[in-house]
């Protein structure tokens, strides 16, 4: 599992030892052959699985149509997409403006929250992580992407950013004042090692917000699109937000991501306010819809309710592991002891898993296509890697 990065590279990943040639459900498959069981999804993209019939069949489709054409023109595939997340989202987020990644989403959301409120402070909690823009780094709630955030010139960015500690809602409300634009939180932390923020603390949160009439952000780019068992864990926890951003698992591994807003947030959107190239272009917008329809027809967030306790279920006795975190097929794994061997031994043994920024954490993201007899492969494979 050394890096495999091209010479003619910016050598800024560590890649594992593993060049996937094709995938189907949640299986990889290696150009040297080998056969990987996938738990990390792409980093949580495939929600519906690899290459599900229905995405190749809708990219396909347009790709022989129209590859590209830009905003300034309706589409009916970005139709589709507008249609289907009005559906499914928690009301009143009704109304939504494409980008192209998780990132960008969050950006734009503390935009408008700014431009809501006529604020610029921002409150985050200590773990969330919400991309790697100036901006979003700078709201990072990750000591180590801050750092990023001042040694690219931030500072001012990080001076208006209060970091809220994890696990302390009763401080939230004091906190939360009439200073403050926006509270960006992840309602299950990704990067923290899965981590659930509980309805509790969301309906503090929530109740902060409207008293200080600042704009409360769920940055689901991680945990949405169906994955913690319901489309949004805003609709998992009821607790709704102003603004509620997507991304990942949207599109299928296309790039895309949606900014969602309340009413009291699109009154403030005049034309020209916001504005992509690539955004909502028709591909995209033909895997994503394709994808949603997928998510809502196969019932994907009640299947990641039932895998999280055949999961929770098979791992609870494991020795080695001290506790199971996340939201449905979101899951950390926190063992006493430093989980990279483990992750390395399930690789050997064709089990793809993800890292967390605490060190003594594996990650679970798979496809929600995840099916019974590969979950109890995962859990035969751990017994015996810490038997």
């Amino acid at each position: 599992m050394l890096n495999t990065i091209h010479p003619a590279e910016v050598p800024v990943y560590g890649r594992l030892q593993l060049q996937p040639e094709s995938g189907t459900g949640c299986t990889i498959v290696a150009a040297d052959g080998r056969r990987f069981l996938d738990l990390y999804g792409g980093h949580a993209v495939a929600v519906s699985g690899h290459c599900h019939p229905r995405v190749v069949a809708a990219i396909r489709e347009q790709a022989e149509r129209l590859v590209f054409y830009s905003n300034a023109v309706p589409l009916e595939s970005r139709d589709r997409v507008f249609t289907l997340l009005a559906e499914m989202a928690p009301a009143p987020l009704d109304q939504a403006f494409l980008v192209n990644s998780g990132a960008e989403t969050n950006d734009v959301a503390l935009q408008l929250a700014r431009r809501v409120t006529s604020r610029r402070r921002v409150v985050t909690i200590e773990g969330g992580f919400h991309g790697r823009t100036l901006a979003t780094l700078a709201v990072s709630g990750i000591h180590h992407y801050r750092d990023l955030a001042e040694r690219s010139g931030g500072q001012s960015l990080l001076d208006l950013t209060v970091v809220a500690p994890w696990g302390r809602p009763e401080v939230l409300p004091a906190l939360i004042d009439e200073t403050i634009a926006a509270v960006i939180v992840e309602p299950v932390q990704g990067l923290a090692g899965a981590r659930d923020i509980g309805a509790g603390t969301l309906k503090t949160i929530r109740r902060a917000c409207d008293d200080a009439g600042a704009v409360l952000i769920f940055d689901e780019v991680q945990c949405g699109c169906g994955r913690t068992g319901a489309f949004t864990a805003a609709q998992r926890h009821g607790v709704t937000p102003d603004v509620l951003t997507l991304a990942k698992g949207i599109a299928a591994g296309l790039p895309m991501g949606a900014v969602l807003v309340s009413p009291r947030v699109a009154k403030h959107v005049a034309q020209g306010d916001l504005g992509t190239t690539f955004g909502g272009g028709p591909i995209p917008c033909a895997s994503a819809a394709a994808n949603l329809e997928v998510i809502r027809d196969e019932d994907l967030p009640g299947r990641a309710r039932h895998l999280e306790r055949r999961l929770r279920q098979g791992l609870a006795d494991l020795p080695a592991v001290k506790e199971i975190t996340g939201l449905g097929l979101l899951l950390g794994l926190v063992f006493d002891r430093p989980a990279r061997p483990v992750q390395l031994a399930l690789f050997e043994r064709g089990i793809l898993v993800g890292s967390a920024n605490d060190p003594s954490i594996i990650r679970l993201l798979p496809p929600l296509v995840l099916t019974d007899d590969e979950v109890d492969t995962f859990v035969h494979t751990m017994h015996e890697v810490l038997s």
